[in-house]
């Protein structure tokens, strides 16, 4: 016999899925009293679920529009994902079931579809961009997630233009108020002062370097892979009167020439880098500092050794961070202390980040129809996806973001530090 896709939904998915089923067929599936929909509405979204089940089938459905969500906030999957768990993984069917699956689906749904557009190949087949984390392979890979458009980060950000996790210094604060904050903290951390001189590495549009520059007092360099970043940023200092304080400078930060900064920092960078690549990357940042100076670094990290990296053929790995990894923090600690930092504080900001996501999701889904005629329905759709999904890996604890400060080692292996530093909590 042949099942209607409604009833291999129920195979594959269970009744007591968090969500229904409504398919091109006409037949309808998964648990009949969910709030939530799945709208499957061609043959080729079929085709993507079958031929890669799971996660990147469905992802891949969505961003191609064959796959709508009914029930939740426009392009704002969380509810579903929260309700979902591991129930988006499907089903083993029964043995006995198997000649029916395979009579309904017939050869022709076992061909994969074309891949969407914004889908990037595992690192594996993307050789010919060059060696994994080389100067031109690094720059296509940020060029693929941050020069989407100004515009549409605005959107999704807000006026800050802060794409990094901010600190929420009270329950009711606002997200401008909390990056206002982080950056503050970030400063008070590194102990700036009138005169000093900053390198603040991976600085996306320029918030930490207009941040110190207008309240600190120092002179800042920021640097960014980001034409489009670089631009934005710079254009922003010269409209504020800062550029005889402040550059934002297009680059990779291993072009930097300059050295003698009594502060570096690194906010949201690490993730791209590469874990073999820590070693050099932070004797790198040593060198650009004065002894006694202070390195504040500031990013995502994985929760134990055990946690596996970024799936390498995975969602975020081809739609958001491709070349991406991820480390504990007590692998950055050793490898900053190794290049002769002294550890003076570590913070985790986890459930800040969540916080922080979930408001990202919310601005992209009230400004949906402005975000999808700024970038397209496929790109925001990843967005939707991915921010949705990553405040969930926040809460959950699968993934976290750390904050760690050192110190690079004067001579005789000391470096001068307040007893009790005042940068509060």
């Amino acid at each position: 016999m042949t099942l209607t896709i409604g009833e291999l939904a129920d195979e594959i998915f269970g009744s007591d899925a968090p969500f229904a089923l409504a398919a091109y067929d006409g037949s309808r599936g998964g648990n009949p009293n969910a709030d939530i929909v799945l709208k499957l509405k061609t043959e080729r979204g079929l085709r993507y679920l079958v031929t890669a089940p799971g996660e990147l089938g469905l992802a891949r459905a969505y961003v191609q529009g064959d796959l709508d969500i009914d029930g939740i906030d426009q392009g704002d999957p969380y509810d579903l994902l929260v309700r979902a768990k591991d129930k988006l993984a499907p089903k083993i069917p029964d043995p006995r079931r198997l000649a029916d699956i395979v009579r309904t689906l017939g050869p022709r749904m076992f061909v994969p579809p074309e891949l969407p557009a914004q889908e990037n190949p595992p690192g594996w087949r993307r050789l010919a961009e060059g060696v994994r984390h080389s100067k031109a392979r690094d720059a296509r890979a940020i060029a693929h997630h941050y020069d989407v458009s100004n515009r549409f980060y605005e959107l999704v950000l807000g006026p800050s233009m802060a794409y990094t996790c901010a600190c929420y210094p009270s329950q009711g604060a606002t997200l401008e108020q909390a990056q206002e904050f982080k950056f503050d903290l970030v400063c008070r951390k590194l102990g700036l002062r009138p005169g000093m001189r900053l390198l603040d590495v991976g600085c996306g549009w320029g918030g930490m370097v207009r941040h110190a520059v207008k309240n600190y007092g120092v002179r800042a360099l920021g640097v960014t892979l980001s034409g489009e970043q670089a631009a934005y940023g710079q254009e922003w200092i010269e409209r504020e009167g800062l550029g005889d304080l402040a550059q934002i400078r297009h680059g990779d930060y291993r072009d930097v020439t300059e050295s003698g900064f009594e502060a570096v920092s690194s906010i949201g960078l690490t993730e791209h880098i590469g874990v073999r690549n820590y070693p050099a990357y932070f004797g790198f940042l040593a060198e650009r500092l004065v002894s006694g100076g202070l390195l504040l670094n500031h990013c995502i990290t994985s929760p134990n050794t055990a946690w596996g990296q970024i799936t390498k053929g995975g969602f975020i790995n081809r739609y958001v961070f491709p070349d991406g990894e991820l480390a504990p923090v007590g692998t950055i600690i050793g490898a900053m202390a190794d290049q002769g930092f002294e550890m003076r504080h570590a913070e985790d900001l986890r459930e800040h980040y969540a916080r922080t996501c979930r408001e990202w999701a919310r601005n992209l889904s009230a400004n949906w129809e402005a975000a999808v005629a700024e970038a397209g329905p496929g790109t925001a759709r990843i967005w939707g996806l991915y921010l949705s999904g990553s405040s969930l890996g926040f809460e959950r604890g699968e993934i976290q973001l750390h904050q760690v400060l050192g110190q690079k080692v004067g001579p005789g292996g000391v470096a001068p530090y307040p007893l009790r530093p005042s940068f509060g909590s």
